[in-house]
């Protein structure tokens, strides 16, 4: 009887133990409503001219990290006045974050996270991209997003979101700010057969380069599932733009939605 139990004490522990070295990930604070960006390292910087920033260059060990440039923040909800205040500042809960803030001084901020042995089938996301007048769809300020699977060293998702670009999906404020409404994006990891691999979701905005125009984004809800809206009805999906790089089968199993519609 002795042996019994301790044969199962021993199984027990080693099943355990087996368990933990197996175990699997997912967002940590992916919603923020813990008020705070625990679970997410923050980076910054400045941006004067040439190529769009590229995100790893304003993190720590970067080339163009200013620990001082950050200014990333946690807001509660509400509504942003410079959108004549239409657009609400958090998607679902009670905080969300924004990434840089509305002053013109050529400021470059990025939050990112890595999860490892990703477990959940989707990675999905909210946000809204507010910015001034821009140049060119070279030279204006923008939200960046990066996706890359850090197991294969595959890019799976960059977008660049900026008025230049497509502004037809835009709303221009009688502020002179251009904001999108929330938007829902989910990659389909668990189709790309990418289930326990090693993720690395960056995102970035950036003002632009001649010190005359600001623009920030409000993220919020990552994790396994799309996001439900929490503070009313989202319209109709726009025209993005989109680049995906590196991973020719990723665009059908990306989908980014407005509501209950999907655009693949």
């Amino acid at each position: 009887m002795r042996k019994l139990a301790l044969l199962l004490a021993t199984a027990a522990s080693a099943l355990a133990i087996s368990s933990t070295g197996a175990s699997a990930a997912g967002f940590m604070n992916g919603n923020f409503e813990t008020g705070d960006f625990t679970g997410w390292e923050q980076g910054g910087g400045s941006w004067g001219g040439g190529a769009y920033p590229v995100a790893n260059d304003y993190f720590p060990g970067g080339s163009e990290y200013e620990p001082s440039a950050i200014v990333n923040s946690i807001t509660s909800a509400g509504f942003d006045s410079r959108t004549d205040g239409n657009l609400r500042t958090v998607y679902a809960g009670a905080h969300s974050a924004r990434v840089n803030d509305p002053i013109n001084d050529y400021s470059v901020s990025a939050i990112r996270q890595q999860v490892d042995n990703y477990s959940d089938n989707l990675i999905g996301f909210a946000y809204a991209a507010v910015l001034q007048d821009s140049h060119g769809v070279t030279d204006s300020d923008a939200f960046i997003i990066r996706l890359d699977d850090l197991t294969s060293g595959l890019n799976l998702l960059t977008v660049n979101v900026n008025s230049a670009a497509t502004p037809a999906s835009f709303t221009r404020s009688t502020q002179g700010w251009y904001y999108t409404d929330w938007t829902t994006y989910s990659f389909d990891v668990a189709g790309a057969g990418l289930l326990g691999h090693d993720f690395l979701l960056t995102l970035l905005a950036n003002d632009c380069p001649y010190g005359g125009h600001a623009g920030y984004a409000y993220l919020d809800g990552f994790g396994g599932v799309i996001p439900p809206p929490g503070g009313g009805a989202v319209p109709e999906p726009a025209t993005w733009a989109m680049m995906i790089i590196g991973f020719g089968a990723a665009g059908s199993v990306i989908r980014r939605r407005r509501g209950q519609m999907a655009v693949a």
